[in-house]
């Protein structure tokens, strides 16, 4: 027996909704897996034993197993997303079953509630997480937020779906760099109560287009104080749907930019080949090291004799991502965007930044997992 219960939920390309599977025979618990499911905005698609719908198994975006059917699934194929859900951990006996059907995780309720309803979310309305990029200065004026630009204008060129989020409040805003300070649509302070979870297609909607980037800035208004609950929740929404996402980052850490740092894949720290420079960006490259795995080192040259970019990493004690040369033209707002000089220094390190990074998976690691994986 299966059935489609809840509201339409998110649609793949094709225009059918990606809706998960529910296989359980626990009333208590499919009660709880629905409830969970329509706070992820999704529609479940439940069967009590192996689905009867040919292809459920194989096309579903997630299975959500009860620890009380497993076992009626030895023998069905093997597929990546699945993950076994019950009450309790201790029991080896749901472990065995979950290993017996290729399950990725066995997740207690209610403890991982919280974290199942962003799995569920990712699953339902992306095709992935998005690459997330962090850009911060070495020191002030080194061009971070110029290179944030360029990174995103760069990888709309190329047809990828793109986000730039100005996470530095105090920066004077990416739309004035971009040229479209003047473009309506929503700024930080719409977003500074946000909780929980937010639609990614909603925000990417809202959010005004600026040379195909969708763009999240600051208005010209009074400083808002942002709260990590905020950033967390933006910054998850903007990474569903795949693609790309850059950030551009001030050097300080409060608890909203390590909120942002935590859901980076990687970082790039911006380093003019000065003494001084090198000096300042080592005390960043300490205290974002804390939070980030991998950030890297973009030199912005020209280096000066005996200062070459690959010391200048080696000083910094981080990888180098590659030296950036000087590029004329640009203008602080109103001008030309960075990054739009196809042959230009900045949208070359910035296609050849992405052809890297996205054909290594840039460092992206999987969400954090409560509960426990079994492969």
């Amino acid at each position: 027996m299966a059935g489609s219960i809840g509201s339409q939920g998110p649609q793949t390309a094709g225009g059918q909704p990606r809706r998960p599977l529910i296989v359980t025979e626990d009333e208590a618990l499919l009660d709880d897996l629905l409830r969970l499911c329509a706070a992820a905005g999704a529609e479940a698609e439940v069967s009590h034993g192996v689905p009867a719908q040919r292809g459920s198994w194989e096309t579903a975006p997630l299975v959500l197993v009860g620890d009380d059917a497993a076992h009626r699934l030895r023998g069905t194929a093997r597929r990546a997303g699945v993950l076994v859900v019950g009450r309790c951990l201790d029991d080896q006996a749901v472990w065995r079953r979950a290993v017996e059907i290729g399950a990725d995780q066995v997740l207690a309720l209610p403890d991982a509630e919280a974290w199942l309803v962003e799995r569920i979310a990712d699953a339902a309305e992306s095709v992935g997480r998005a690459l997330t990029v962090g850009v911060i200065g070495g020191r002030g004026g080194a061009g971070a937020s110029t290179l944030a630009c360029a990174l995103a204008v760069t990888a709309a060129r190329a047809g990828r779906r793109t986000m730039l989020i100005d996470a530095d409040s105090l920066g004077g805003g990416l739309d004035v760099l971009l040229g479209g300070e003047r473009t309506e649509g929503p700024r930080w302070p719409a977003f500074a109560q946000s909780r929980g979870r937010l639609g990614g297609s909603a925000l990417e909607e809202a959010l005004p287009e600026l040379r195909g980037v969708r763009l999240l800035s600051w208005d010209r208004g009074d400083a808002v104080a942002l709260p990590p609950e905020a950033m967390s929740s933006v910054l998850a929404a903007a990474r569903r749907g795949g693609g790309v996402v850059v950030v551009d980052l001030p050097r300080r850490v409060g608890d909203a930019e390590a909120e942002a740092l935590a859901q980076l894949d990687l970082g790039l720290l911006v380093v003019p080949a000065e003494l001084r420079a090198v000096a300042a960006a080592h005390r960043v490259a300490a205290t974002m090291g804390t939070v980030l795995d991998d950030l890297r080192a973009v030199v912005r040259g020209p280096c000066g004799a005996g200062l070459h970019s690959e010391e200048i990493a080696r000083l910094l004690g981080i990888p180098l991502a590659g030296e950036l040369a000087p590029e004329t033209g640009l203008s602080s707002g109103g001008g030309v965007p960075p990054g739009s000089s196809v042959r230009g220094p900045l949208a070359r390190f910035s296609a050849d930044f992405w052809e890297r990074a996205l054909a290594s998976g840039g460092g992206a690691a999987p969400a954090g997992r409560p509960g426990g994986g079994v492969g």
